[in-house]
């Protein structure tokens, strides 16, 4: 049974740092293409980043550029959202996920494997 479990979310106040994880497990995601997505209260879910497992190309929305940084842990088979210089704008749940297409991909209809969420809340 695959399961992405994330962790590490939680209230920090703008300018501060977050590290969020994404435990997988069930099968192999060496050939997969992980996700991080969120979605704001009222809004549609929107791409954050995504990583080659194999080779960690990675991919960012412009929005988190510079800020995030996204990360794996073969031993451990986590993925990583270091999350820096944090705005409220940022404030929602993220969710991992993991798509069996070969190219990095932000559609989040190409996931096909998704984590329950985690909230992370930007105070000012």
């Amino acid at each position: 049974q695959v399961q992405l479990v994330e962790s590490g979310g939680g209230l920090v106040q703008a300018g501060g740092s977050l590290r969020l994880s994404c435990a997988a497990s069930g099968r192999t995601f060496s050939t997969y293409t992980m996700g991080w997505f969120r979605q704001a209260p009222g809004k549609e879910r929107e791409f954050v980043s995504a990583m080659r497992w194999r080779g960690g190309i990675t991919l960012y929305a412009a929005s988190v550029k510079g800020r995030f940084t996204i990360s794996r842990d073969n031993a451990k088979n986590t993925v990583y959202l270091q999350m820096n210089s944090l705005k409220r704008e940022d404030t929602a749940v993220y969710y991992c996920a993991a798509s069996p297409i070969v190219r990095l991909t932000t559609a989040a209809n190409e996931y096909n494997y998704w984590g329950q969420g985690t909230q992370v809340t930007v105070s000012s």
